[in-house]
C-alpha cells in the first residue's frame, strides 16, 4: 500500500470519527436542552450542562475511557476548528445585536449602575485572583506574574451574558418594563467596557516587550479605522437601496460572513483572538441598511453559530473536570461564586438604590446583572487559551458562570416584579436589541 493510500485511509477514520462525535453532541445537546426548557431555563443552558456532562466530569467517569473513544486525540483539533467556526459566528452576532442607540440615550441611573456593577466585581474578581494565585498550577501558565492573571479575572468576574439576559427578560414579559429596559441597557455597557478591558489585558499578557505591545496596540488601533472609516462606509455604499444588487440576499450573505471571517482572522493574526475580529465586524456593519434590504441574513448566520455552539460547549467541557478539583479547588468554586454574585448584585443593586430606584426595582437589576451564560465561556476559553489561567480555575469558572445564570430565573419568580413595575411602550426599533432567538446564549 502506497503513501497516498495510507493517507486517505487515515482520512476516512479520521472523517467518520468527527462524524460519530457530532452525531453524539448534537443528539445529547437536544436532550439536555429540552430538559432545560422543562426545567424554565435558558434551552442553551442545557447544552452548556451538555457540553460538559461529555467530557471527564461526567462521562469520564465510566469504566474504560468513553471520553477517548468518542473524541480521540486526532478529531480533536477538527472538532476546535468547528468550535471556533461558530464561536465567531455568534460574536459577529453579539456586535450585531449591540444597539448603539441604547447607550447614547443611557440616564444617570444607567451610567452608575452600569460602571459600578463593573467596577465593583472587577476589584473584587482580581482581588480573588491575588488570594488564590499561590493555588494556580504554574506549569499551565504563560506568566509568571500576578499581574496578568488578576486583570483577566476581574474583566471575567464584570460580564453580564446579554443575550441570555435579553432571553430571560423577553420569556418573563420584562422587554417593555422599566426594569427590562433599563437591565438591556446596562448590560450592553457593561459588556463593551468589558470587551475593551479584556482586549486590552489580552494585548498585556500576549506581548513579551514594549515594542511588541506597543506594535499589537498600533496594530488593533489601525484594525478599528479601517472598521470604521473604510469598510462600514463601503457597506453602507454597496446596500444603498438604489443599487441593482442591494436586494440580493445571497450577496449580502456572502459579503457579511466573508467579512466577519477576515475581521476574525485580522484579530488572531495580531495577537488578539478572533472573537475580538468578529465582534467588532457585528458592531460596525450598517445594521439599519441590512435590516432593510436583507434581515434574513443575519438570521441565517445566527441560525449556523446556534448548530456549531455545542460543538463549542463539548470542547470546554473536555477542558472541565470537575472530579479533579480536590479540596483547594472546591474552596476556589465556591470562593469564585460567592465573589461573583456579590459584585454583581451589590454593584448594580446598590448604585441603583443609591440614585432613587425601589428597594424591589434595584433588587431585580442586581439579579439580571448577575447572569453570565455562555458570554463568559467564551471569555474563560480565551484565557485558558492565553495561559492566564489553569484548568482548575478555568473549571471553577465554569461553574460560577452556570450557577449565576441557572439561579436568575428562581430568584425573579420570587421577587415578583411583574405587579411592581409599570409597562413602558418602547417602539420596534429600539426593542429591537432584545431580539434574541430560542437558543440565545
Amino acid at each position: 500500500m502506497d503513501h497516498s493510500s495510507v493517507a486517505a485511509s487515515s482520512a476516512d477514520v479520521l472523517t467518520g470519527q468527527m462524524l460519530a462525535g457530532l452525531a453524539v453532541i448534537l443528539t445529547v445537546a437536544f436532550l439536555f436542552a429540552r430538559l432545560a426548557r422543562r426545567i424554565r431555563q435558558p434551552l442553551v443552558m442545557g447544552e452548556i450542562v451538555a457540553g460538559i456532562a461529555l467530557g471527564p466530569s461526567l462521562l469520564g467517569l465510566l469504566p474504560g475511557d468513553p471520553v477517548g473513544a468518542l473524541f480521540p486525540a486526532d478529531a480533536r483539533p477538527i472538532l476546535q476548528a468547528l468550535s471556533q467556526l461558530g464561536l465567531v459566528l455568534f460574536m459577529f452576532g453579539i456586535g450585531y445585536e449591540l444597539d448603539f442607540a441604547r447607550l447614547r440615550g443611557a440616564g444617570r441611573r444607567v451610567v452608575w449602575v452600569s460602571l459600578s456593577s463593573v467596577t465593583l466585581p472587577f476589584a473584587l474578581g482580581a482581588g480573588l485572583a491575588l488570594l488564590l494565585f499561590p493555588w494556580y498550577d504554574k506549569s499551565q501558565l504563560s506568566t509568571d506574574g500576578v499581574l496578568a492573571p488578576a486583570l483577566f479575572l476581574g474583566a471575567a468576574m464584570s460580564i453580564t451574558a446579554f443575550p441570555v439576559l435579553a432571553r430571560i427578560i423577553t420569556e418573563g414579559g420584562m422587554q417593555r418594563s422599566r426594569i427590562g429596559a433599563m437591565a438591556l441597557t446596562c448590560a450592553a455597557i457593561e459588556d463593551f467596557i468589558a470587551w475593551c478591558v479584556l482586549a486590552v489585558i489580552v494585548v498585556i499578557a500576549s506581548a513579551s516587550g514594549l515594542w511588541p505591545l506597543a506594535q499589537m496596540v498600533l496594530e488593533s488601533g489601525l484594525f478599528l479605522v479601517v472598521l470604521l472609516y473604510a469598510v462600514r462606509p463601503g457597506l453602507r455604499w454597496l446596500m444603498a437601496p438604489e443599487r441593482p444588487w442591494a436586494a440580493s440576499s445571497s450577496l449580502i450573505h456572502t459579503v457579511l460572513v466573508t467579512g466577519l471571517l477576515v475581521s476574525a482572522w485580522a484579530t488572531n493574526e495580531i495577537g488578539l483572538h478572533a472573537v475580538f475580529g468578529a465582534f467588532a465586524f457585528g458592531a460596525a456593519v450598517p445594521r439599519g441598511h441590512i435590516e432593510a434590504q436583507a434581515p434574513q441574513v443575519a438570521e441565517r448566520i445566527e441560525q449556523t453559530s446556534l448548530f456549531l455552539l455545542p460543538v463549542f460547549f463539548t470542547v470546554t467541557g473536555l477542558s472541565v473536570d470537575l472530579g479533579g478539583l480536590g479540596g483547594h479547588g472546591v474552596m476556589m468554586t465556591v470562593a469564585v461564586v460567592l465573589v461573583a454574585c456579590v459584585g454583581k448584585f451589590v454593584g448594580a443593586s446598590g448604585a441603583a438604590r443609591l440614585s432613587g430606584a425601589s428597594r424591589a426595582e434595584s433588587a431585580t437589576l442586581g439579579v439580571l446583572l448577575n447572569a453570565r451564560g455562555l458570554t463568559e465561556l467564551v471569555i474563560l476559553n480565551v484565557g485558558l487559551s492565553l495561559g492566564v489561567l489553569d484548568t482548575r480555575m478555568f473549571s471553577a469558572m465554569v461553574v460560577m458562570a452556570l450557577a449565576t445564570t441557572f439561579m436568575t430565573g428562581p430568584l425573579l419568580q420570587r421577587l415578583g416584579f411583574h405587579e411592581e413595575f409599570r409597562p413602558l411602550q418602547v417602539p420596534a426599533k429600539s426593542t429591537k436589541a432584545a431580539k434574541t432567538t430560542e437558543k440565545g446564549a
